[in-house]
């Protein structure tokens, strides 16, 4: 007979065997599956080399992304300006301005879209224009998706052109405004855009170049204290001037207040705005990807925030010593102020230099509206031309002193301070005599101006013929 001992330590040994046995089927499976692995090695090669362009196309999608995204923001705008420019003005002209903000986007976009981006792009930068593209976008080569680029450079067109309607409130012809919105964005906005943005002689950077010859250094506007706002603000005086104050501003040779209707309105215009803001200048960087990119929006977000909080601080306390209380509708103007005059160089100064701009340009706007307004007797009923062209040429100064990279101030000499001051000069007397042409055109062959009775009842109804309150 077997003991239990024994049977037991058979049976363990048996059972080792069969587990030995399937380890061995196990192994031989195994082996097989290798063998095919190998075979597959190419392909698992080839794959590897997918994972490497998928990743440099995410950096092209993020970048794409990032730019549609600021496009938005940038659009936005447009509101903020409507409910700006319609808070600062009277009730019974309401609907008359919120239409004019939407006919300069479907102006500007039409415009743009068809000869515009051709105009400011094409030819390579060469010449005085480049070549109208007639809705053709094959000729412009770029980094990312033209079309999204377009759409990018659209909404700065548009911006451009809502800037003059604020200063020509409540007393222009519609259908006067629809020709000179047109002029801006089909002409005047496209040409000097092509010098800078378009890779113009403005901002050839190139040895040999005539700016580099002159100066040493390029004109530099990264997102448009010059090109978009300066001209804005430049076309908007000159409008101001040839339209004539509203009925009852000036009496006796005194200026006398015209009070806007809503405040809250206003408020939030600029509220918009400042929002819109951090895709108008973070947004000109055009990429988000990669560590280069991320630390310079980031950067551009700071001195951007900084510079609007200090032209609001800088025009409350200026207003407040000055008559004795704190100016809300000034102290909005100042915030704005503080974000054109950062526009320029917002990707080149530090912090506490951006905070510096931002603070002057919001104690300049103070004085600039008093003079414009009382001195000059120009009536621009929203501040159109010191929030934009005043603080616009101010700010694209202050980017040749500040700058931590060639700025004066930081021991780089005046060369880059000098390409700026030509740089503004150049442009903004484009901007001017441009102007000129176009208001004083208008107003010999078509007449600028609504008759008086429009004028004191509104042209809410006599132009549109209906009104925003009911």
């Amino acid at each position: 007979m077997i003991s239990i001992e024994s049977y037991n330590s058979m049976k363990h040994i048996i059972k080792f065997k069969a587990q030995c046995s399937k380890f061995k089927v196990q192994s031989s499976k195994l082996k097989a599956q290798s063998s095919k692995f190998k075979g597959k090695k190419v392909q698992f090669s080839n794959f590897k080399g997918k994972k490497i362009m998928s990743v440099q196309d995410l950096g092209i999608s993020v970048d794409t992304v990032w730019m549609l995204l600021a496009a938005m923001l940038v659009f936005f705008m447009q509101p903020g300006f409507a409910l700006c420019e319609a808070g600062f003005t009277r009730s019974k002209n309401t609907a008359n301005i919120l239409f004019k903000n939407f006919v300069d986007f479907m102006v500007g976009s039409v415009l743009f879209w068809f000869v515009g981006f051709g105009f400011m792009f094409g030819s390579d930068g060469a010449g005085f224009i480049g070549m109208p593209n007639f809705g053709d976008l094959s000729f412009y080569h770029g980094d990312l998706p033209t079309e999204g680029f377009l759409m990018f450079e659209t909404v700065f067109c548009a911006t451009s052109a809502t800037i003059v309607s604020g200063a020509m409130a409540e007393r222009t012809k519609f259908s006067m405004y629809c020709v000179y919105s047109f002029f801006i964005s089909l002409i005047i906005y496209p040409v000097e855009g092509h010098w800078t943005w378009g890779g113009g002689w403005l901002c050839n950077s190139e040895a040999g170049s005539f700016m580099m010859n002159t100066f040493g250094a390029a004109f530099h506007d990264v997102a448009g204290s010059a090109i978009v706002h300066s001209v804005g603000g430049i076309l908007a005086l000159v409008g101001a001037i040839c339209l004539g104050p509203r009925l009852g501003k000036y009496r006796n040779g005194k200026s006398t207040a015209i009070p806007g209707h809503n405040l809250m309105a206003a408020a939030l215009g600029v509220f918009i705005l400042w929002f819109g803001w951090f895709g108008f200048n973070p947004g000109s960087q055009l990429a988000a990807s990669g560590e280069v990119n991320r630390v310079a929006i980031s950067h551009v977000f700071l001195t951007t925030n900084l510079a609007a909080v200090a032209g609001g601080l800088g025009t409350m306390f200026t207003s407040w010593i000055k008559y004795g209380k704190p100016s809300f509708s000034l102290t909005l103007n100042g915030i704005l102020a503080g974000l054109v005059a950062i526009t320029a160089g917002c990707d080149l100064v530090s912090p506490a230099g951006s905070f510096i701009i931002g603070l002057l340009a919001g104690i300049i706007l103070v004085f600039s509206i008093e003079f414009i307004d009382t001195k000059l007797h120009i009536d621009d009923p929203v501040g159109a031309s010191s929030v934009h062209g005043v603080c616009g040429i101010f700010g694209t100064l202050m980017t040749g002193l500040f700058a931590l990279d060639g700025g004066a101030l930081y021991g780089g000499g005046f060369g880059f301070f000098g390409a700026q001051c030509f740089g503004i000069l150049c442009i903004d007397l484009w901007a001017a005599a441009t102007g000129i042409i176009l208001f004083w055109g208008i107003k010999k062959i078509a007449g600028l101006r609504v008759d008086k009775r429009i004028e004191e009842e509104g042209l809410d109804i006599y132009e549109h013929g209906e009104s925003c309150y009911n």
